[in-house]
């Protein structure tokens, strides 16, 4: 299949927010996309010191997505949104993905599980404060092949891919708002990583530029293959990148290097050095 990632900045607003990612949109479907990718909060998002603070709706609501699914049966394409903020009635918001099918139905949902709580030296984020995390990992099985959806800093966990991959995943989603910082020091060796240990695609659209209120997204949004190799990357600048991806790939690897069958149960035992005298 053909995929693109849409590389949006972004935005303050929903409406904002929508504009932008329907011009990408429209770019990769001129591509002959057969399935879109978009970012984490392409619904919009804004900040407020440590905290962002993206615009958020309720999901029968979130104009986002109900225009996405109306593109997506109008133009007959797959899509996931990698994740728009939803009110759910209480005082935090969840920080939900999507996946639209051809039919602009919505076929897969995933809340993110671990949330973006780091403090630098120069830098500090409390996702935790205004997000409620979800608890359950989600795979969807297309015809494109089996899809495990994950949300940004999810990447920094590799047991849930791992579990993800033995449960059949394929292809591995993990759309993401990486800061400028952590993502010029781990963001490609971690994308690498999750694509080798579990001889699977990765597809991680990030978003680019600054931040209403502060900070910034660090871009290079990345399509992947099973043996590591980087088919594309969005760079440092807004716009659309396509690859074409075999899902034979991932047999033919996980065949040569069968890690996911090699894993074994194993016991940690923590011994004192003085205790051996």
């Amino acid at each position: 299949m053909r995929v693109a990632c849409l590389q949006t900045e972004p935005k303050p607003t929903i409406e904002e927010a929508l504009s932008e990612a329907i011009s990408l949109a429209i770019e990769a479907e001129g591509h002959r996309a057969d399935f879109i990718f978009l970012p984490e909060y392409c619904g919009g998002l804004k900040s407020d010191g440590a905290l962002y603070c993206p615009p958020a709706e309720k999901e029968e609501n979130h104009i986002f997505l109900s225009e996405f699914k109306r593109f997506c049966k109008e133009k007959s394409i797959w899509c996931c949104l990698g994740s728009i903020a939803i009110d759910n009635g209480d005082e935090k918001i969840i920080n939900r993905g999507f996946i639209i099918d051809d039919q602009g139905i919505v076929v897969s949902r995933y809340d993110k599980i671990h949330l973006f709580d780091i403090t630098l030296k120069d830098e500090e984020h409390k996702e935790s404060d205004t997000v409620e995390p979800g608890n359950k990992a989600v795979i969807l099985e297309t015809k494109f092949g089996v899809i495990g959806h994950t949300i940004c800093y999810d990447l920094r966990f590799p047991s849930l891919y791992r579990n993800l991959a033995k449960n059949g995943a394929q292809i591995l989603l993990a759309p993401a708002a990486f800061t400028r910082k952590t993502g010029a020091a781990h963001w490609h060796i971690l994308n690498q990583c999750r694509a080798i240990e579990n001889g699977a695609f990765v597809i991680s659209p990030c978003a680019i530029g600054d931040i209403d209120g502060g900070g910034g997204s660090y871009g290079h949004s990345l399509i992947i293959d099973p043996w590591g190799k980087v088919i594309a990357d969005g760079g440092g600048e807004r716009g659309v990148i396509v690859g074409d991806i075999n899902i034979e790939l991932v047999n033919e690897v996980r065949t040569q290097l069968p890690s996911l069958r090699h894993d074994r149960n194993f016991e940690v035992s923590k011994v004192l050095a003085s205790e051996q005298k």
